[in-house]
């Protein structure tokens, strides 16, 4: 004999699912992430400016989110794509810097992102003071991850920690399939 639920396990057991879902389940594949911002107190690109998430839109988008501590982990990523010559019209690079995630001082560690930023001249480089993007988007901490958009602003492509020729090979794949789309 089966008895019915009572409407207040129902909730107990939603609440307990929600409450154990993987961090990463704030970027789903397919699904335009919330929506963040880096500004002021919280980060901002290199000369200042806030960047927000909202500009990964009209074109494809790849992000390097890097922990200092990480900060060559997936250079032969970084190589591959800039040897692909993507449009620039259609393509888009960003490296977001976990300042947090590092005993380093900020001031040597935007040193070195000027010095990134001339060996990667299209790259817009952006520092998260306070780990923004980890708490929004549930995304790997003390890590280099690596995530692609399309046009509209869906993620397409996330690996955490380095790339395997593999790897590197499937995100220009999914790039240059979303190029035209």
């Amino acid at each position: 004999m089966t008895y019915p639920m009572k409407p207040y396990v129902l909730m107990i057991l939603s609440v307990v699912c929600l409450m154990t879902q993987p961090a990463w389940a704030g970027l789903e594949m397919g699904r335009v992430p919330t929506k963040v911002d880096l500004k002021g107190d919280l980060g901002g690109r290199l000369d200042g400016t806030p960047w927000s998430s909202s500009e990964l839109q009209g074109k494809v988008h790849v992000i390097f989110y890097v922990d200092p501590d990480e900060k060559d982990l997936n250079n032969d990523a970084s190589e591959a794509l800039q040897k692909q010559k993507f449009p620039v019209d259609k393509f888009q690079s960003y490296g977001i810097i976990n300042m947090d995630a590092t005993w380093l001082p900020n001031i040597l560690i935007s040193s070195a992102l000027e010095e990134k930023q001339k060996r990667y001249p299209t790259t817009i480089y952006v520092r998260d003071y306070d780990k923004v993007l980890v708490k929004a988007w549930g995304i790997a901490d003390d890590n280099s991850d690596v995530l692609a958009f399309d046009k509209m602003g869906r993620l397409i492509f996330t690996k955490y920690g380095k790339l395997t020729e593999s790897d590197i090979q499937s995100l220009i794949a999914v790039i240059g399939a979303h190029l035209d789309k």
